[in-house]
């Protein structure tokens, strides 16, 4: 995200929530599947659904998808999952070992001309996203989904 564009997070409630995440998720990856999107809670979490016209009277089948940042959307593991196969730009595959430092919670070291979020890929795998800075791919994996290195 380019300097003097508009924090995403101020146009929360302005816009439909299924618009804002669909525009986001085109400027930066260049694919939005066709899914229902809610944002939801103070962390501006994206929860997003596959739309089924059978109802079951129950409002679940919510999967946690991705958090609005102030310079983008971060994608969980199961959203660049979604989004990964048919992303344009914005994927930066990994060799095994940086794939296996960066699932043990570390961040990497990648080309400092990197700015912004990137899914990272590792042969037909999705990590997750991750955020380019000072020549860094800062690390989002959880703490309790991370490896455990000997």
């Amino acid at each position: 995200m380019s300097e003097g564009r508009v924090n995403p997070r101020n146009n929360i409630g302005k816009t439909s929530d299924a618009e804002l995440v669909k525009r986001l998720l085109i400027e930066n990856y260049g694919y939005a599947p066709e899914l229902i999107y809610i944002i939801r809670g103070n962390h501006q979490k994206v929860y997003a659904r596959k739309p089924c016209p059978l109802d079951v009277g129950r409002n679940d089948g919510w999967l946690y998808f991705g958090r609005i940042e102030s310079d983008g959307i971060r994608l969980t593991i199961e959203g660049s999952f979604l989004v990964g196969p048919k992303a344009t730009k914005n994927v930066i595959e990994l060799d095994d070992e940086r794939a296996r430092r960066y699932l043990a919670g570390e961040s990497i070291e990648v080309n400092k001309n990197l700015y912004g979020w990137f899914i990272l890929k590792w042969r037909s795998y999705y990590l997750g996203s991750a955020k380019a800075k000072d020549g860094r791919l800062l690390n989002y994996v959880p703490k309790e989904r991370r490896l455990r290195m000997e």
